[in-house]
């Protein structure tokens, strides 16, 4: 009996030690484990994500050289942007505005961001079709009354690029200095200057009228009503609040303008790149166009220009993006768009593109040296919006057959006026 207890204890013994021994393999076995599990967690927590690449869509007006300008803009924000990758169209604004209303109305866009008309975007913003970018740039730093022609209800439905002037008649230095030449400083000396280049041997006309739809005829219209009027004549015209058959509006046109036209110091209208290339050679002499035809031409330096005397305001056009609502990439089209609309005029500006910021942190420093003189003059003067820009829709397109018409008739000025008066859009 002692012996088989004995055994027992001695069995039990062994049982426990086993029990225990086993508990404590266990635990060893199982610390690694956790560690291992403990090494997975950090690897994943520090692991870097791979960022999705996408592509954006980008519509806007620009070709050739303009559009060569542009790509250094768009090549800035790639580089900061790795992940991003854009295409670019050219679409003119005159195709868009019948193309985007029926894809919007099917909630559909052909591009991300899409430069557009500033009072179509405004238009486009009031259906419900564009994001805002009330919260994307700040109003402060910008020149004032840019946003005006893209804001309804205190929305801003747009934003500014950078901005055409349209100051003047354009001039070859070396042209002028071959003739003995010189930019007027009065409306009479402007009248004989004309009347020289005229008796010039191979000189088709002193001024070539660049034309496409008509907007070039406008612009230099614009000037006279400007000078001649100033830039409260503009605004009440574009307001609707004074007629074109005003007596103060006729006088401009039949007293300064038409005159000009009879005694064929204009050209007839001219496809207005190819006026660009007859002008340098020597055809015309003067060329009233935007600040653009800076990059248009072999020898910028050679370039003169010089305001209707007595010219205080002067026409001032931003280029106007927006960025539909059904964008495939909202938070990365406003991304393109506040770069657009900041940092990427400092890089507009710099090149050969002939554009002035809207942006007020950019500094003449930024500017290609060709257009830091055009910069310094546009700054002292009253910038004003485009007559027919900000009136838009139909009406826009009246004024430039009008005036086409009116180039070639000017005896038909009254009827010029009246419709543009009948077809002028009701308060």
């Amino acid at each position: 009996m002692p012996q088989r207890k004995m055994l027992g204890i001695l069995l039990l013994g062994i049982f426990v030690f086993s029990v225990v021994a086993s508990g404590c393999i266990s635990q060893t076995s199982q610390s690694p484990t956790a560690t291992t599990i403990t090494k997975t967690e950090t690897k994943v927590q520090t692991e870097t994500k791979v960022q999705e690449q996408i592509t954006l869509k980008v519509i806007g007006p620009w070709s050739g050289k303009e559009l060569d300008a542009f790509m250094k803009v768009i090549e800035a924000f790639e580089a900061q942007h790795p992940n991003i990758k854009i295409e670019y169209k050219t679409y003119r604004a005159e195709d868009l505005a019948t193309i985007l209303p029926l894809q919007f109305e099917s909630g559909d866009t052909p591009a991300d961001v899409i430069f557009m008309w500033g009072w179509f975007i405004k238009k486009m913003g009031e259906k419900g079709h564009l994001m805002t970018f009330n919260d994307v740039i700040n109003p402060d730093e910008y020149i004032p009354g840019v946003l005006d022609a893209v804001m309804s209800n205190g929305k801003i439905y747009g934003a500014p690029f950078t901005a055409a002037a349209k100051p003047g008649f354009w001039y070859r230095k070396s042209f002028f200095k071959k003739y003995g030449l010189k930019p007027p400083q009065t409306w009479d000396e402007f009248v004989s200057l004309l009347a020289k280049i005229k008796e010039i041997p191979g000189i088709k006309a002193p001024i070539v009228s660049g034309d496409s739809v008509g907007w070039p005829l406008s612009d230099v219209t614009e000037h006279f009503i400007l000078t001649f009027g100033g830039a409260d004549l503009q605004l009440k015209l574009i307001k609707g609040d004074v007629k074109f058959e005003d007596p103060q509006v006729r006088d401009i046109f039949a007293n300064k303008l038409v005159p000009l036209l009879k005694a064929g110091y204009f050209s007839e209208p001219v496809e207005w790149t190819s006026a660009v290339t007859a002008w340098w050679k020597g055809d015309y002499a003067l060329y009233f166009m935007g600040t653009w035809i800076t990059g248009m031409v072999d020898d910028p330096n050679d370039l003169g220009m010089f305001s209707l005397p007595g010219c205080k305001a002067m026409v001032l056009a931003p280029d106007y993006l927006m960025v539909p609502k059904y964008t495939a990439h909202p938070k990365e089209a406003m991304e393109l768009a506040k770069f657009l609309a900041t940092e990427g005029q400092r890089v507009h500006v710099g090149t050969n593109s002939g554009k002035l910021a809207t942006w007020k942190k950019v500094t003449l420093d930024d500017y290609w040296p060709p257009m830091r003189d055009v910069a310094k003059i546009v700054s002292n003067v009253q910038a004003v919006p485009d007559l027919d820009d900000s009136v838009g829709g139909e009406w826009q397109k009246t004024f430039w057959d009008q005036l086409k018409l009116l180039w070639v008739q000017p005896d038909r000025l009254d009827d010029v006026l009246k419709t543009l008066d009948e077809k002028f859009p009701k308060k």
